[in-house]
């Protein structure tokens, strides 16, 4: 079997897994966060997690904006260190996201109380700011759910120095992933005075 077939079986099987990965992580966490019965089988620090995952989503973004600062400056090997950090960061980011929903009850914005169910005057009191919630909220799901296989492409290329590939790829890989790590800070700041303790 010659180099060129091997190579392009390995493509062929390296995108078919990019392709179920990218289906397989918006349906478990869709599975999970509408699971109708939450069993908090590992105590109270799960619920500390959304403040986690905002740590997480700021260094990301620190992370990715250096990269591509130390890439532009021609520093390769920082560069990559920067993106296999904030992919590593993104990993466990995925993880707690998952322990989280699959324990704790979604919040709502503008549930003062925590009963789980909105009222016209908890609504009322939330005013405006929900539509905004909303977008930023709708928005940074939709685009981490696309950004994931993009992620992916971008360090299968960059791995195996397809480099032209990958600097396609990440033209628009990066804003849209710098975007969603920037809007998951901005909705945890958004609806942390909901989270009751």
């Amino acid at each position: 079997m010659s180099t060129n077939t091997i190579n392009s079986t390995n493509n062929r099987v390296t995108l078919r897994t990019i392709t179920v990965i990218s289906v397989i992580i918006p349906l478990a966490v869709a599975v999970l966060i509408y699971l109708p019965q939450k069993e908090n089988f590992l105590g109270e620090w799960v619920r500390g997690i959304p403040l986690f995952n905002a740590v997480i989503n700021s260094m990301t973004s620190v992370l990715l904006v250096s990269a591509v600062i130390a890439v532009k400056n021609g520093n390769i090997q920082l560069h990559k260190k920067l993106m296999m950090s904030a992919f590593v960061l993104g990993a466990v980011f995925l993880v707690a996201y998952i322990l989280y929903h699959l324990t704790v009850p979604s919040v709502k914005f503008g549930d003062t109380n925590g009963d789980g169910v909105l009222t016209d005057a908890e609504t009322l009191a939330a005013g405006n700011i929900r539509f905004f919630y909303y977008f930023i909220l709708l928005s940074h799901i939709l685009l981490s759910i696309v950004v994931v296989p993009f992620v992916l492409l971008a360090f299968y290329y960059s791995l195996t120095d397809m480099i032209e590939k990958h600097k396609k790829v990440v033209k628009f890989t990066f804003p849209i992933w710098l975007y969603v790590s920037v809007t998951g800070v901005v909705t945890y700041l958004l609806i942390s005075p909901y989270y009751l303790s």
